[in-house]
C-alpha cells in the first residue's frame, strides 16, 4: 500500500514563542480544556514510550488520569511489561496527539510509583466491573490459553464481589507519576512549517522555552 500522496495541510493554529505562559503546565491546561472543549475524544489518552534493561523501547496507550503540580499520573498493572520496565529504567516519555486541533504535547521525566493510599482511592473509584477487571490481569501481558478462562474468573469474582461489596485494591496495581523534566508543544502548520516550542527544568527548577526547527 502506497500512502505517498495522502496528507492534509494544518492551518488551525499558531503557537507564539513571544506569547507562551511562564509555566509549562498553565499551557498543558489550557490545550487540554480546549481539547475537552472541542470534544477530542479521550484527549487524556497517551502513547507511553518505556524501555527496559534490553535496550528495546516499547509503546503503548494508556490514560493521564491526573495532571499535579510536578507532572501527570496513571494506573497500570505493576507487573505488566511497561512496569518491568520502569523497574529497570525509571524514565519514560508520552505523547498525547490532537488531531482535531492539529496538536501534540510531547512529555519527558523519571517515573516512579505513587504513594498506594493514593492508587486505592481512585482504584474505589473506579467502576465496579473494571475494579474487577483490573484482577484479570494479573500477570498482564502474560499469557493465557483462551478468553474463556477470562471470562469464567470474571465471572466467579462477580460473585465473591457483588455490587454492593468492596473489592480489594490488587498490591499488583497502581499509580505511576512521570515527573516533567521537558515538555514540547507542537502545533501544525501550512506547508509543514510547524511551530515546535519545548520547555526544559534547569537546576533551579524554573523553566526555559526554546524553538525547535519543524
Amino acid at each position: 500500500m502506497d500512502f505517498t500522496d495522502q496528507r492534509l495541510s494544518y492551518e488551525k493554529g499558531v503557537l507564539d514563542q513571544n506569547s507562551v505562559p511562564a509555566s509549562p503546565f498553565e499551557l498543558f491546561k489550557t490545550w487540554m480544556d480546549e481539547a475537552l472543549a472541542q470534544k477530542v475524544k479521550e484527549p487524556y489518552a497517551m502513547s507511553l514510550a518505556t524501555c527496559g534493561a534490553d535496550n528495546k523501547p516499547s509503546v503503548r496507550i494508556v490514560l493521564m488520569r491526573e495532571i499535579t503540580e510536578t507532572g501527570i499520573v496513571f494506573y497500570t498493572n505493576y507487573d505488566s511489561a511497561k512496569g518491568r520496565d520502569i523497574a529497570e529504567n525509571p524514565n519514560a516519555e508520552v505523547l498525547f496527539f490532537w488531531n482535531e486541533l492539529e496538536r501534540q504535547v510531547r512529555i519527558s521525566g523519571s517515573i516512579a510509583k505513587i504513594d498506594a493510599s493514593k492508587s486505592a482511592d481512585y482504584f474505589h473509584k473506579r467502576p465496579h466491573d473494571s475494579q474487577l477487571g483490573a484482577w484479570i490481569s494479573e500477570p498482564q501481558s502474560g499469557e493465557v490459553a483462551n478468553r474463556a478462562i477470562m471470562e469464567d474468573k470474571f465471572d466467579q469474582l462477580k460473585s465473591d464481589y457483588p455490587k454492593d461489596s468492596v473489592v480489594p485494591a490488587p498490591e499488583f496495581w497502581g499509580g505511576y507519576e512521570i515527573t516533567i523534566e521537558s515538555i514540547e508543544f507542537w502545533q501544525g502548520r501550512a506547508n509543514r512549517v510547524h511551530d515546535r516550542i519545548v520547555y526544559t527544568q534547569d537546576d533551579a527548577n524554573s523553566w526555559t522555552t526554546k524553538r525547535l526547527l519543524p
